[in-house]
């Protein structure tokens, strides 16, 4: 494991004035060359087992919009999850869906540490720092939004939900922004779908936001609506509108209560 096939993190607009920082943890489909593909074949190369299609364009593009830096993971989320802790199974995952992970088959304790610490380490330690000099810019707390995509059928399941909004223990911003997108009436959206915090999918939320008394919310997009760089810009500037009325003087405390 060496030199810059391993580079864990991107942060881009890291100048940027706003008190928010926008995290996507699985952007990247990048497997390191010494890893073999993983033993993938080309279909499963191309799923979203590897990564979440289009939520790194939309995680950059909310971002420029926002004027918030983004902490983009740099490596497939099958190398390491970087939203799971390190206790979790799925950290990283034998089998995801319907795709076996032969590369991830019987990994010794040591190769499995060695991933911890080039991938998970990393990642979140850039998005911690990112978040402390948002902080030190704006002078109080950021929020912290993490962009994320699911596929439109899991285990032959359709999914009717286009855009969820999770949260971990705290589900403020959450529901304003649900509230702000059901308002809008475009796109049919949900709290906690197709996924919540009961299937350990919050752990970036937890790390960096519950345990540092910052609002968050995940965001969950269908990715067939975000398939292409232009659909993806789309969907960034709707978001950021649904956003703006989420974070508004207001929208907070009227969904807390």
């Amino acid at each position: 494991m060496s030199g810059d096939d391993w580079t864990a993190v991107h942060i881009i607009g890291a100048d940027r004035p706003a008190p928010l920082v926008v995290a996507c943890e699985h952007g990247s489909r990048h497997i390191p060359k010494d890893l073999g593909n993983l033993g993938l074949d080309p279909a499963a190369l191309a799923s979203h087992a590897v990564w979440d299609i289009g939520a790194a364009h939309v995680a950059r593009a909310l971002g420029e919009t926002m004027q918030a830096p983004v902490v983009e993971g740099g490596i497939s989320r099958l190398v390491y999850d970087c939203n799971r802790p390190p206790s979790a199974p799925d950290a990283i995952p034998a089998k995801s869906e319907v795709f076996d992970i032969p590369g991830n088959r019987d990994l010794g304790e040591a190769a499995r540490d060695e991933r911890f610490r080039r991938v998970h380490e990393p990642y979140h330690a850039a998005l911690a720092e990112t978040c402390r000099q948002q902080e030190a810019r704006s002078g109080g707390p950021v929020v912290l939004i993490t962009v994320h995509s699911f596929t439109p059928v899991y285990l032959g399941q359709q999914r009717e939900v286009e855009i969820g909004f999770l949260h971990d223990a705290t589900p403020t911003l959450a529901r304003a922004a649900l509230g702000a997108e059901r308002a809008r009436g475009i796109w049919r959206a949900a709290l906690n779908s197709p996924y919540s915090a009961a299937d350990g999918v919050t752990h970036t939320l937890a790390r960096h936001a519950e345990a540092e008394g910052r609002d968050s919310v995940m965001i969950e997009i269908r990715n067939d609506l975000i398939a292409d760089d232009e659909a993806g810009a789309r969907m960034a500037a709707h978001l950021a509108e649904t956003l703006r009325a989420a974070l508004a003087p207001g929208a907070r405390q009227g969904a807390a209560e």
